[in-house]
């Protein structure tokens, strides 16, 4: 099975725009969706996969700025790649500080929105494979018992095995197959890995 297209959401209230950049996304094998407002996009149903928005600085309702920077507390983690006029620099320059992964000035060449959306989607497609590992990482952390995860958060702690016994009135022995148990669930294949899960895990 081959992975599902990335989709490139644009946001422009310029219709030929849209309709140019609907045509460029297309021919490289991307899937657009196109809004004319950020509140058309938001009312929008959320489209599954990987993917990015291009979105127009300059917008009516919601600009382009104030919408990038609420798009965290909206639930959405897309990458963004802003548009520009040539007199907004300086908003620019305040979206790439939010987290913008480019800005392009009009009117950009084809190439360069093209390198740009490619980079946003990498991003994006790098963010959602660490929450698919976190999420593995969550559901092994799940099959622990009480005792195991006690054990586990002192050896990340850089505790040895005489101390954890000590902490918790177990014997030494008691306390290396807990350990055990813990490195097998979570399928560590070493202390220091164990320790980088519990990182992870903010256990």
């Amino acid at each position: 099975m081959g992975e599902q297209a990335a989709t490139v959401h644009v946001i422009d209230d310029d219709a030929a725009l849209r309709a140019a950049l609907d045509s460029l996304f297309r021919s490289t094998g991307l899937a657009t969706r196109l809004f004319g407002s950020t509140t058309e996009f938001l009312a929008a149903p959320r489209a599954e996969g990987a993917g990015c928005l291009v979105v127009d600085i300059r917008l009516p309702g919601l600009s382009g700025l104030d919408f990038q920077e609420q798009l965290a507390g909206l639930g959405v983690s897309l990458p963004v790649v802003l548009m520009t006029g040539h007199g907004d620099i300086p908003m620019s320059v305040r979206g790439m500080k939010a987290g913008a992964v480019d800005f392009l000035t009009k009117p950009f060449r084809d190439q360069d929105m093209l390198d740009a959306v490619a980079a946003a989607i990498a991003r994006d497609r790098d963010r959602r494979a660490a929450e698919g590992r976190l999420d593995a990482l969550r559901a092994r952390y799940a099959t622990l018992s009480p005792r195991e995860r006690q054990v586990m958060a002192l050896v990340a702690a850089g505790k040895m095995n005489k101390q954890i016994a000590g902490d918790l009135s177990l014997s030494e022995i008691t306390v290396k197959i807990h350990r055990g148990a813990a490195m097998r669930k979570m399928e560590a294949r070493s202390l220091a890995e164990l320790v980088r899960m519990s990182e992870a895990l903010g256990a």
